[in-house]
């Protein structure tokens, strides 16, 4: 009997093993020299190797075919009775619990170590993505990977708010490595999550209003999931599905009147060299490719005044939970340009609507007179990340461009109190917050929005993948399809748009 890899992939639903897997076990007589301790200690690290996205002993199973983490099983004994060719000997070996054999001697630790190095040297390892060999450290990083990604999802038993076009995706998201929870309404999935002694994971914007305090009452924990910041080719308005969102268990990222998960990230993380590094190179990748949240632009860019000093000013939709929550007071567009005109009184300002306004889809629409009222022009066509590195200055309420500016070594003036505000790299209008205030580099910014905090699903394997791969698919036009809905929607966003346009007209 052929055995099965140490180093191997978890049974994504849906996706096909062979897709899947990073790991096949070699041909007899094609071996490999055994791996060394550095491989060993980044296993133990990232604790992967065997089923590691099993059930925790004590978690409801939830399936008769579950399998169980060797991981939590073994930490949680002082022995353990195994063959010394199991996972879970293995497991027990590097970290130093006993394991007795058969024949009830102890089994030698080092005898263990040395038989997973030859195992571990007994596969052949697969970059799933792209199909390129690899070695087994590279194999030990995927996983741990997905690790993480399925770690953050134990505990949530039910989702209420996601809409049905995200459903598909969100399933993705959430599986445990056991299941997916289902979608229930916001009262049924309350009632769930209390039986269970589970999270109930909720998209804010879709629940009721007096959800969150009903869940505290009811001792409930909830998961907040929202678009990430490396979203997909398409507005989420649009109904493009996204390839990346955050799930926050303590508040959420636009909610800058509490903590939460990134914050708290930014405030307390040490951010070893490595993890710096790996940020720096995704950085320069996003600029050089010129992703932005969605996706690579086209458009002409306008002509700016020589001589003089420019201001972008980035308009937002006004009933967004990112302006309600972390606005600081300002009160929608208007108020946020008036504000930006006296912050820049003698500077040439263009304010660029949202493209969800802009579309028809969402609330925050300011007629042309009013906006050159205070501003000099208005711009929706231009490259935006072009016409960012153009500009002397960008001013944002709680854009996300803000920090697509930092990225690109851009000035940034801050109205509001977005994620990315109050670590020392933007200007800051609006009042301190007292758990800010720590000094970060812009890579350690990068390293907590864009690897730490979110998850990212591949469009073309529908794998679980990290920011790298959501970059380069963006970056060479790998999206799903054009569907009928999404066909629809856009539709609707422009009879929008001309209703407003005609009501304008019509009233002068």
């Amino acid at each position: 009997m052929i055995p099965t890899p140490f180093l191997r992939s978890p049974p994504f639903p849906g996706i096909a093993a062979s897709l899947a897997a990073v790991s096949v076990m070699r041909e007899t007589g094609d071996g490999a020299a055994p791996v060394g301790d550095d491989v060993l200690d980044a296993i133990v690290a990232a604790r992967v190797g065997g089923a590691f996205w099993g059930a925790r002993p004590g978690e409801p199973r939830r399936s008769d075919r579950a399998e169980s983490d060797p991981w939590a099983l073994v930490a949680s004994v002082q022995s353990i009775h195994a063959q010394a060719d199991e996972d879970v000997a293995l497991i027990a070996g590097l970290l130093g619990v006993s394991v007795i054999g058969p024949d009830g001697a102890v089994i030698d630790p080092g005898q263990l170590r040395a038989s997973l190095k030859t195992r571990i040297a007994a596969a052949r390892y697969c970059d799933c993505f792209t199909g390129a060999p690899v070695d087994a450290m590279q194999a030990v990083t995927q996983l741990a990977d997905w690790r993480r990604h399925i770690d953050g999802n134990r505990g949530i038993v039910a989702a209420s708010g996601m809409a049905f076009w995200k459903r598909d995706a969100i399933r993705h998201f959430l599986w445990d490595g056991i299941a997916s929870p289902p979608f229930l309404s916001a009262d049924r999935g309350l009632r769930r999550a209390r039986r269970e002694q589970g999270a109930l994971a909720v998209w804010p914007s879709r629940v009721p209003v007096t959800l969150p305090q009903d869940a505290a009452d009811q001792g409930v924990a909830l998961a907040r999931v929202e678009d990430g910041f490396l979203r997909s080719r398409g507005l989420g308005a649009a109904l493009h599905p996204p390839g990346s969102v955050v799930v926050d268990r303590t508040g959420i990222y636009y909610n800058a009147r509490a903590a939460n998960d990134l914050e708290t990230l930014l405030a307390t993380h040490d951010f070893p060299p490595a993890l710096v590094d790996r940020a720096r190179r995704l950085r320069e990748r996003v600029c050089a490719t010129g992703v932005t949240k969605y996706g690579p632009e086209a458009g002409q860019m306008i002509d700016l005044p020589a001589g003089r000093r420019t201001v972008l000013a980035i308009g937002q939709v006004d009933d967004d939970l990112s302006v309600r929550l972390g606005g600081a007071g300002v009160d929608g567009n208007l108020d946020f340009l008036k504000r930006v005109r006296r912050a820049e009184p003698d500077a040439w300002i263009v304010y660029r609507p949202h493209p969800d306004v802009q579309a028809g889809h969402r609330k925050g629409h300011l007629p042309d007179s009013v906006v050159l009222a205070h501003a000099d022009a208005i711009d929706s066509g231009a490259p935006l990340m072009e016409l960012v590195q153009a500009v002397d200055e960008l001013h944002v309420l709680s854009s996300l461009t803000g920090f697509e500016a930092l990225m690109r070594g851009r000035s940034v003036t801050v109205h509001g109190m977005p994620f990315y505000a109050g670590w020392g790299l933007t200007r800051d209008l609006a009042q301190p917050c007292v758990r800010r205030g720590r000094q970060l580099t812009v890579d350690q910014l990068v390293a907590a929005a864009l690897i730490l905090y979110p998850r990212y699903l591949d469009p073309v394997t529908r794998l679980p993948c990290g920011p790298e791969i959501m970059v380069d698919r963006m970056a060479d036009g790998s999206t799903p399809p054009m569907t009928w809905l999404i066909a629809l929607r856009a539709l609707q966003g422009k009879f929008r748009r001309f209703m407003t346009l005609s009501a304008e007209f019509l009233h002068g």
